[in-house]
């Protein structure tokens, strides 16, 4: 009975198992984080409350994110490529009805997202920076999307001539308008028929 004791791994001194930063897979933090922030807003979510909820020590998140404004950043940037990889594709390819369709989709659904109406609701000064003073990743990545089918648009005739960069960024403004501000100026009850709206305003605006 001794020797056998002697030989079992004291409680105490049994090695710590601990799961290796890297192993922890991305997508559960920024769960964790969009699920907080959707709810409580982005400036009540703590680091301590994402790891809490993603089951990963506080090391290790901040081994990822040096901060909660760096984690709602990747957060909003995942959120509006999701909404954009969920776009209806139409089987007349980069045509200018093909990227009003896709537009309006954008705006719809990033409008309904809980993470867009909660940084409205909490936390509008988040967006400020984004708006009045620089483009971020995700403005980015939709300019140059915007942009690309513009160029082709235009090769085919589907859309005007001009500056593809300047009608890209007209675009993007007409976009985030009807996403931000569209619904302050409609009534609740009918804030959908924004999206006719603005199908109709880019139809215009792009037709040759």
């Amino acid at each position: 009975m001794v020797s056998q004791r002697i030989n079992e791994p004291s409680p105490e001194r049994a090695p710590e198992r601990r799961t290796a930063a890297n192993a922890i897979s991305e997508d559960v933090i920024l769960d964790a984080a969009t699920r907080l922030m959707s709810t409580i807003g982005i400036r009540r979510t703590t680091m301590a409350d994402v790891a809490r909820t993603a089951g990963v020590s506080r090391a290790t998140l901040y081994r990822r994110f040096p901060n909660v404004e760096s984690l709602a950043a990747q957060v909003t940037t995942r959120e509006f490529a999701r909404i954009a990889a969920a776009a209806p594709v139409t089987d007349r390819g980069a045509t200018r009805q093909a990227m009003i369709v896709t537009m309006t989709h954008l705006v719809r659904e990033a409008r309904r997202h809980p993470l867009l109406q909660r940084i409205i609701e909490l936390d509008p000064e988040f967006l400020a920076p984004y708006l009045l003073q620089r483009t971020g990743r995700t403005s980015r990545s939709q300019l140059a999307a915007i942009e690309h089918q513009i160029v082709v648009g235009q090769r085919d005739g589907e859309i005007r001539a001009g500056s593809p960069r300047r009608i890209a960024a007209t675009v993007l403004q007409m976009a985030w308008s009807f996403t931000l501000t569209g619904p302050v100026f409609t009534d609740p009850d009918d804030v959908d028929v924004l999206d006719d709206e603005l199908a109709d305003l880019l139809e215009r605006y792009l037709r040759p």
